[in-house]
């Protein structure tokens, strides 16, 4: 028998029968596992089954009226699913989906509209109530009962009253201070535990808004509230986690300048939290730009300098991250970066973070001639030395590599190091195979340099 189709993808119908289904399981499972059950398990069992018996009924009748809904006005059918729509919303292009199967899509990352292949300028979906209207009175008038949208479950297990309730959470985040806390704490909670909920802010051009409002409109009369602030910039770090929001969230106005205040004034579990968002942030190349261009680099390299083990891997991979563009390297060396990276090296702390950002910078002629004025060689051939690590070797081998091919001073110590530990030979021989390339090249120009000076 060939399946309805439309019916059998009813989410209603089908979040109800697993339901049913499972509290019948649990039921069946006392009655087994128990021997002194009571005949109020009994009961329940029955009435569960009944239930069940009576989904199926319905199921059964609502098949009945397939071929009118196959017949159904081709407007009101999903381009998707060529099904029925239960809940048409309207994507930035102006085309109307059906909910459940355009989400599905955003969910998977497509930010393509089917219809029309433009680029979708965001996710946001808005509710056709025009159409939903006209399906309804269609149906209406072939004794169609279609679901209600407050009952469908999206792909993400949304429910409409969910939905209400999160609309209801970020209307509390323009309230008193006690309000504010507690929607702000419950939106954290349900963003860390529910991808669904990270998906919510991108249907709402206000929702970021409004979840900022406590932060952005003017303070209150003691400042901040820390509790609250944490609260806020930790869910802003849960959005970004959420691939179609990078683009929403650091374009949203006051993202970036929040973040940036958070690095420089909060607690330090909000300082490391509004780090690690600016780095998830930053894994577009477009918010790589916009962060740059703010300022962020600066208050994150002060809060790399405080050295807070809390907040130093975050810290660490957020300026890695913004460092790839060549744009941003120049920035990191104006506010400082060489300094600092080369201290908390010599400190030995994070050093496998810190010598891959210091490779990155060694890109950069200014981060280079830094790197020499402030004693790199002698401590990356320290590190070479003592770490086993093949990384960090290479590394270090690939910076010493670059400083020494812009300047000609740094040959002795080149030299010396060699002559007493044999240190660029052993990599040579031992090292990665970018290890063993780098090295292999500084021992190359170091024996140009003893020829040259025998000849002289």
């Amino acid at each position: 028998m060939a399946k309805t189709g439309v019916f059998d993808s009813d989410p209603a119908m089908v979040a109800k029968a697993t339901e049913l289904k499972k509290e019948l399981q649990r039921l069946v499972r006392a009655i087994v596992d128990d021997e002194d059950f009571s005949t109020q398990t009994i009961d329940q069992a029955k009435d569960t089954l009944s239930a069940l018996k009576e989904l199926k009924f319905k199921k059964r009748s609502l098949s009945l009226k397939l071929n009118d809904v196959l017949s159904c006005p081709e407007e009101f059918r999903c381009p998707l699913s060529k099904e029925l729509m239960r809940d048409p919303v309207i994507v930035s292009t102006g085309e109307t989906y059906d909910r459940p199967f355009i989400q599905k899509g955003l969910k998977a990352g497509n930010r393509i509209c089917p219809r029309t292949q433009q680029v979708l300028s965001h996710t946001i979906l808005t509710p056709n109530h025009l159409v939903r209207e006209m399906i309804s009175q269609w149906c209406k008038n072939r004794g169609i009962e279609l679901s209600d949208p407050v009952l469908l479950v999206n792909e993400d297990g949304i429910t409409e009253s969910e939905r209400d309730h999160f609309l209801s959470l970020l209307q509390k985040m323009s309230s008193g201070l006690p309000e504010q806390k507690e929607a702000a704490k419950e939106l954290r909670s349900l963003t860390k535990r529910m991808p669904s909920f990270r998906a919510l802010f991108g249907e709402s051009i206000h929702a970021i808004p409004q979840l900022l409002s406590p932060l952005s409109e003017g303070k209150f009369e003691d400042g901040i509230h820390p509790e609250l602030q944490e609260d806020v910039i930790t869910t802003l770090l849960n959005l970004s986690i959420h691939d179609n929001n990078k683009k929403l969230v650091a374009e949203s106005p006051m993202v970036i300048p929040l973040l940036i205040e958070a690095l420089q004034s909060g607690t330090i579990q909000t300082r490391s939290n509004a780090a690690a968002a600016l780095f998830t942030l930053s894994a577009l190349d477009s918010n790589k730009a916009l962060i740059g261009k703010s300022g962020a680099l600066k208050p994150l390299i002060a809060l790399l300098d405080e050295g807070h083990p809390l907040a130093m891997k975050d810290v660490a991979s957020a300026i890695f991250n913004l460092c790839i563009t060549h744009e941003n390297k120049a920035r990191a060396v104006r506010d400082g970066a060489v300094r600092t990276i080369l201290k908390k090296i010599r400190n030995r702390m994070h050093v496998d973070e810190l010598l891959a950002i210091l490779a990155m910078l060694s890109s950069h002629p200014k981060a280079v001639e830094e790197m020499g004025e402030l004693g790199a060689v002698p401590c990356l051939l320290c590190v070479i030395r003592e770490t086993n690590c093949g990384r960090n070797k290479e590394n270090c081998i690939a910076v010493l590599h670059t400083i020494c091919l812009n300047d000609r001073t740094k040959w002795k110590e080149i030299r010396e190091e060699e002559n007493t530990y044999g240190t660029i030979s052993e990599l040579a021989q031992n090292g990665t195979s970018r290890s063993k390339r780098k090295a292999s090249g500084i021992l190359d120009r170091l024996n140009r340099t003893v020829n040259l000076t025998h000849t002289a």
